[in-house]
């Protein structure tokens, strides 16, 4: 990687469009850019490692507000440090339910499935009943 990208290098680099990485730096979540004597933005490892870190953060849906929470503390605000204690304990609840959710909705799915299969052998006529719950098709 270069010493310095421009915000299409580091769109390019990151995967985040220019007119986001321009957002994220109007309400504080990325540091303002270095600019060159022309005015253009240049980054750094740091932005190009800020810029991927609250790209995940976003794709796990932790909110923009919060992002900016973690990233203070990231840049040493002590002070940020119980509030980041307990945002990340949030975060890691919000996670677990969403664990429990997509394993019971993948429990739901083999069982279809299963339905599916088995009817396929069978072969038997009328309407599909493979999408009832409680085995009621069983």
């Amino acid at each position: 990687m270069a010493d310095s990208l421009t915000i299409g290098q580091l769109a390019r680099t990151t995967g985040v469009p220019p007119k986001t990485i321009r957002y994220y730096e109007h309400v504080g979540v990325l540091p303002a850019a270095e600019r060159t004597r022309a005015g253009y933005r240049t980054y750094g490892r740091r932005g190009v490692d800020r810029l991927r870190f609250v790209r995940r953060a976003r794709a796990l849906g932790v909110p923009l507000a919060q992002i900016k929470t973690l990233v203070a503390a990231l840049d040493g605000d002590a002070a940020m440090r119980p509030r980041l204690r307990e945002l990340v304990r949030a975060q890691l609840a919000t996670v677990e339910h969403r664990l429990t959710a997509l394993r019971a909705l993948q429990r739901e799915l083999e069982d279809v499935r299963r339905r599916l299969d088995t009817r396929s052998r069978s072969r038997r006529r009328g309407p599909c009943r493979c999408l009832e719950t409680d085995g009621a098709s069983r």
